[in-house]
């Protein structure tokens, strides 16, 4: 599992069969400091998030269990939802939600 941050949303006109109704985000990968590492990525999600959100994700064959209809096409999955996270002494989550 990774760590990662939605900064997107996707919209394919035409999808394979099994990935009806699961929804494509862009998720930036972060390091153990919060910081982004590496590429963005497109991954399913088979949780509800949406841009700002902190999550954990599967890549690989793990990410194409992940989703309703197995072994569909996926490289990446968005599998949890992150409430709350501290990494190093750093909060990773949103900065309205460390002053609250």
């Amino acid at each position: 599992m990774y760590l990662a941050r939605v900064i997107g949303r996707l919209v394919a006109t035409r999808r394979y069969p099994g990935l009806e109704g699961v929804a494509l985000q862009l998720v930036q990968p972060l390091d153990e400091y919060g910081e982004d590492m590496g590429d963005t990525l497109v991954a399913a999600s088979v949780v509800s998030t949406g841009p700002g959100d902190l999550v954990h994700f599967v890549d690989g064959r793990e990410g194409a269990l992940a989703c309703p209809v197995t072994f569909v096409p996926v490289d990446a999955a968005i599998i949890g939802f992150v409430e709350q996270a501290y990494a190093n002494g750093v909060f990773l989550g949103r900065a309205e939600e460390a002053s609250a």
